[in-house]
């Protein structure tokens, strides 16, 4: 019951424009409503490697525009997106991967300097971020279940001359048990560790 639910909110999105003469008026209210807030945890697994050499910046990511906001993102077919209803995040999803990058380096990066900008000092590399996937698709494998879906694209340059240094690309896939929004935030909270992790050992082998 729950489950069912749950995705009939999710498809009242798309359906309240089709009401006839509602439909306006309906959206205002919605948006007056509060919606519950969310973050993502950041990387604590692993023991702290801090006290080394280079000074690393991380850019804020870049992303589609789908993602360039605060919404939980629904994918329900590979041509329609949605967002969870009455859910978002602490912040737009960009900022939100900025942070978990930054204290996830800080935490385990072994760099002497970790920062979102120069501060007037010239850093040894700068890490761009591109925000490939941050959602819950369904249908999942099984009835009421939800797949999670984390992607980024990373890019290092070396500033002394400007070169790439490497590139890599991490995806990381989870089942979400239920369509619930505890399932979900929880299967992107899982995911989201798995890709934080990889990316601040490949960023450590870097540089």
């Amino acid at each position: 019951m729950t489950t069912m639910m749950s995705r009939r909110r999710i498809l009242s999105l798309s359906l309240l424009s089709a009401l006839p003469g509602c439909g306006a008026l309906t959206a205002v209210s919605k948006a007056s409503e509060p919606l519950d807030t969310y973050t993502l945890s950041p990387l604590t697994s692993g023991p702290p490697l801090r006290g080394g050499e280079g000074h690393l910046v991380v850019e804020l990511p870049t992303s589609g525009g789908e993602l360039a906001t605060d919404r939980i993102l629904m994918k329900v077919s590979a041509r329609q997106a949605e967002y969870l209803p009455e859910a978002r995040w602490s912040e737009p999803a960009p900022a939100m991967m900025q942070t978990l990058l930054l204290t996830g380096l800080l935490y385990r990066g072994g760099l002497r300097l970790v920062s979102r900008a120069g501060a007037g000092l010239m850093p040894d590399f700068t890490l761009m971020t591109e925000l490939l996937a941050l959602q819950a698709e369904l249908p999942g494998p099984v009835p009421g279940s939800a797949r999670i879906h984390v992607a980024v694209q990373l890019t290092l340059i070396r500033e002394s001359d400007r070169a790439i240094a490497g590139t890599r690309r991490i995806d990381s896939m989870r089942t979400a048990p239920s369509d619930s929004t505890a399932a979900l935030i929880a299967g992107l909270d899982e995911a989201m560790q798995m890709v934080l992790a990889e990316a601040v050992d490949w960023v450590r082998g870097a540089t």
